[in-house]
Order: C-alpha cells, then structure tokens, then sequence
C-alpha cells in the first residue's frame, strides 16, 4: 500500500475515534414532565411528543435533549391550556409539574362518534393543524368493549389529523352523522366505515372530558360566533366599529384585520367598500360569519361667484376701476380641497378676487376669468367645479392733466337740497338722498384735485330751511344740513379743515319770484316738468329752501340753485309719495 493512502486512512481513525471520545464525554439533558390529568398531550417547541402517561407513569421522560430554554405546551380537551418556558441544562434532568384546571359545564348535544383503529399514541387534532386543535392521544379513541374510549364530535364533517412529531400520521375528512359511530381504520389508510351506535341516545349532554381504568370520553363542544359592524353605510375617512364573540373556538380571525381574540371589538376605517370575514375554528367545528361596511367615496361640492360680472378701467397706468367679485364654495365627503391650484381650504369658505385682465394695451376689455375648485378623498372618490367671471372694462389712454380753469368750472355744481325736517336730531345718518350723495361724490372728487393746485382753497357751505317752524329750530336745522354735508365730503377725502360751515336758518329764503325766475331758467327742465313746477308753485318754494349752498373760496362762485327736479328720488325731496314709474315727475296727458 503507497505510504500516501496509509496516512489518510490513519488520519480518518485518529478522527473517528476523537468523535467516539467525545460523544462518551457529552452529558445527556433531560425534562422530566409530570401532568394532571395524565391522558395530556404535550407538545415541546411545537413538536409533538406524546402523552404524559407514555412512560409507564404519569409523565413523560424527554432525552437527549438541548441545553437551553424549551416552550413546553399541554393540551388534553376540558382543560385550560398550559405553555411553559423551561430550561434544561447539560447533564441534569429538569422536572416540570403541572395540574391542569377544567373547564366547567358540560357539552350539550346531539353527537356522533368517531372510533381510531390502527394507530398508537400520535396526537389527535380536529378541523385544525396547530397544537390548540388537539383533542387527545389516539389510544383515547380506539375500544368499544366495556371499557369505553370514545370520542363524541357535533354531527357534520370534520377534519381529522394524526401527528406523531412533525409528521402527518394520517388526515382526511370524517363525515359523522348523529347518533351514528364512524370508524376510521389508519392501518388500511383511513378508510371508514359508520355503524349504529345504540348508546348515543346517553349522551344528550356530557362533561366535555372523563376517563377512569382504559376509558375515557372525550365531548368536542360546537364552535359558534356571532359578527356585525356598527354602521354598514360609512362615508370617506370614517370609521366603524366591528363587534364579534364565538364560543368554542381556540383560533379566530378577521379578513383584512388579522388574528383576533375568541370575543372583542375593533375600529376600522375602510377606503373602499369592504367585506371583512370572521372565522371561528375549533375542534368542534369552524364558524364563518360576514359583514360588508359600505364606503361612499362620491364628493359633492359647489362654487359660486358674485356678482359674476365685474368691471375693470385703467387711464395710463392709473387704474381707476377694479372692481372685486366673492367666491364661495362648499364640499363634504373630501380629504383635500384645491382652489385654483391652492391647497388646505376649509370644506366651506369665500375668498375675494380682483382680476387683471390679460389685455394690457388700449382697448375696451371683454374677458372670462375661470375659477376651477377641485376636491377628492383617499377613498378614489373627486369632484372638479368651475364658475366664470365676466370681466368688463376699458384700457384708456392717459389722461391729459387737468387745469385749474377746467376743475374751477366742474366745480360750480348745483346746490344740495334735503327733504322736510331732515336730518333730525340725534340722527346719526347723513339726511341726504342718493342723488345728492352722487353729487357731492363728484365735487370731493373735483375739489381734492384742485387743492393739488391751489392748496389754500376751501369750500364754504351754507345751509337753509323753509319759513315753517321756529326761528330756533329752523337755525338748528340748517346747522344739522351743513354739517351733514361736511362729514359727507371728509368721508370722500376731503380734509375737514379746508371745510367751512354756516347755519342760516330761514332768514335768506328765496321768495315766489326768485323761485319762479330758477324754475324758469333752469336749462335741465322740459316744458312739461317746468309747466307742472310752475302749477305747484307753493310746494317748490319750500323745496327750494331746504339746501346747503356751496361757495368755492378761490373764486367766490356759488353753487346754482336749481332744484333737481328730473332726479328719481324729487318726489322724496317734495315730501310727496313715491311715484308708480321711475321718473321724479309725470308729464300731464295732452289734450285731444
């Protein structure tokens, strides 16, 4: 033999025998199991391992085992379950005793029976695979001499699973009708065969686990449960309340939730309409049960805009007019809320907008400005909503500088007259008709221009009433006109300092001929309302008489004292009643 092939063979018995040495050397850990009832079934890092009474005794004796820590699970149907973490250490036998605590009440029934032939102590598990499904050892369930070891089941089909370590003995479905007894013969592969069974009718109800010498009866409760959401309708974003409780179940679940505990409750806030399934499985069966929670993923939302026309005038690069329009929306059932590109809105709110027209060149303006309001959920659900605003207007040239003679003249406006008796005291309002405010708009417009140019000027007002009511009152009264004046044109911008006021009472009335002479030249009248002033002449020297003259101080030119007769609210100012038409006065029929 070659020298080479001598020393591998030589190294390989070296080896061989160091293997040998120290497999002598290794000390053997065991776990030394004691259980009540011995008839339990312990399963050792969820591996099946035997009853406790396999040894001979009421324990099991586990060998050869690893150093460390180890779960100890015990089952036997009728008893609370018991997990154990253990420790066992190389070389010494840990002792675990246990005493099982029974579950109270009995099982009640019809029942059918199932009879195992043809196989030892392998762990017996029905309509489930994991340890909790375990109903006892196979020996439990295999004589129907005097001695009874039976196994009584809920009528129906059930899954039946032999486990002797990690491997599956034998499993298939046993279809158990009541009062009957089904055989299963695992030696011949699990066939079945179902016999009467004359003693069922003993057995209306019975404690789910009793045994004495080689018998034992073992009573497998049916599972049952009950499922429902609160609210079956939800919108997007809201929550439920799923509620669920079983009985005779050691495993539950909900689809879409996970694993359960056997009774219990659970918010859940869907984003699409959901069907959750709650499964309930025991040794006595499985319960199904469903519930479907509706989502509504439809957004309703409105926009509106007001008013929807809106007017725009610009002079050069002055802008005279911009006019401002208010959106307003609302939305429910959405999650994030846009307007025109701008996220986080309230779900009902306003905003004012002022628009520049796109046009930027001279011209008249017609456009259409678009708001588009957009609004969705997590659930898919979106709505999209948009309102046009008419934008109308002009782009005008500049507008050439204003003279001093030019404002002098717009200036010389026409006096402002007050109905009878207006304002009275302790009157807050101004007293004056829209007609009158339109007028002094203008000359506060005018008048803040031309102190651009003559900063020294001020209006000079001088207030009027009629001939009826006291000397007094009547100074009073003409005092209360010009200072509703004067607080009129501080509100328009004038400053109160350049504002000079003055009561006169009754003592400078126009009489009948001043009157007549006004209604005569005022170049605003037609014949017929200068006709109809003229036959009512003694209302109009009244009406006449209750005015604020205005006088600029510049040029000492005084307003004209036409009364407006053409204006629509003339009758307001006559103290007459409002006409059927818009026009102040009527012109009379002709004659045919």
């Amino acid at each position: 033999m070659p020298m080479r092939n001598l020393r591998i063979i030589l190294t390989m018995v070296a080896l061989a025998l160091l293997g040998i040495a120290a497999a002598a050397g290794a000390k053997d850990a065991r776990l030394s199991i004691h259980v009540q009832p011995s008839q339990a079934y312990i399963y050792v890092d969820g591996v099946a391992k035997g009853g406790a009474s396999l040894s001979g005794g009421r324990h099991l004796l586990l060998r050869n085992m690893s150093p460390g820590e180890h779960t100890v699970d015990i089952y036997n149907y009728g008893y609370v379950p018991v997990s154990e973490k253990v420790t066992v250490a190389e070389g010494q036998t840990h002792i675990l005793n246990v005493t099982m605590q029974p579950v109270t009440g009995t099982v009640s029934g019809p029942f059918g029976r199932i009879q195992i032939e043809g196989d030892g102590h392998d762990a017996v598990l029905l309509n489930g695979t994991t340890p909790e499904f375990t109903v006892g050892q196979a020996d439990e369930f295999n004589h129907n001499i005097i001695w009874k070891q039976q196994l009584l089941v809920p009528p129906g089909t059930h899954k039946l699973t032999l486990l002797r370590g990690t491997e599956t003995v034998w499993s298939g479905s046993v279809d158990v009708p009541a009062g009957k007894r089904v055989i299963v013969d695992v030696r011949q592969g699990g066939a079945q065969r179902t016999t009467d069974w004359p003693e069922a009718s003993k057995y209306n109800s019975s404690p789910r686990f009793t045994a004495g010498i080689a018998s034992a009866t073992v009573a497998v409760a049916p599972v049952s449960g009950q499922f429902s959401a609160a609210q079956s309708q939800i919108g997007c974003g809201e929550s439920t309340k799923l509620t669920w409780s079983s009985s005779g179940a050691v495993a539950t679940e909900i689809s879409e939730v996970g694993k359960v505990a056997a009774s219990g409750e659970q918010t859940v806030s869907p984003t699409s309409t959901t069907t959750y399934n709650f499964t309930a499985a025991g040794p006595g069966g499985v319960h199904k049960s469903s519930a479907t929670v509706n989502v509504a993923n439809a957004v309703q939302a409105s926009l509106d805009v007001s008013p929807r026309e809106i007017r725009y005038r610009r002079q050069g690069d002055k802008v005279v007019t911009q006019e401002s329009a208010n959106l307003a929306w609302s939305v429910s059932n959405a999650s994030t809320i846009a307007l025109d590109g701008q996220d986080g809105l309230a779900a009902t709110g306003s905003r004012s907008v002022q628009p520049v027209p796109k046009r930027t060149g001279v011209g008249p303006i017609d456009e259409t400005v678009n708001y588009t309001l957009t609004a969705s959920n997590a659930c898919g659900g979106s709505e999209t909503r948009t309102v046009a605003l008419h934008l109308a207007g002009a782009i005008e040239p500049a507008a050439k500088s204003i003279t001093e003679e030019t404002l002098e003249t717009r200036l010389a406006i026409n006096s402002i007259y007050f109905p009878t008796a207006i304002p009275r005291k302790g009157d807050k309002k101004s007293g004056l008709v829209s007609s009158q405010e339109r007028r002094l708009t203008d000359m506060a417009a005018d008048f803040s221009k031309y102190r651009e140019l003559r900063s020294e000027a001020r209006l000079i007002l001088q207030g009027h009433a009629d001939v009826r009511g006291s000397k007094k009152s009547n100074l009073e009264l003409s005092e209360r006109r010009t200072a509703s004046v004067k607080d009129f044109l501080v509100a328009q911008g004038v400053p109160e300092s350049a504002i000079e006021t003055r009561g006169l009472g009754a003592e400078f009335n126009l009489d009948e001929a001043a009157v007549r002479d006004l209604i005569e030249k005022d170049p605003n009248l037609t014949p017929e309302l200068r006709q109809q002033a003229l036959e009512k002449i003694k209302t109009y020297i009244l009406a006449n008489n209750r005015r604020v003259d205005v006088t600029l101080s510049t040029t000492g030119q005084q307003s004209a004292r036409f009364f407006p007769y053409s204006s629509p609210d003339a009758w307001e100012l006559l103290g007459e009643r409002p006409p059927r038409k818009p026009a102040a006065l009527k012109a009379k029929p002709k004659k045919k």
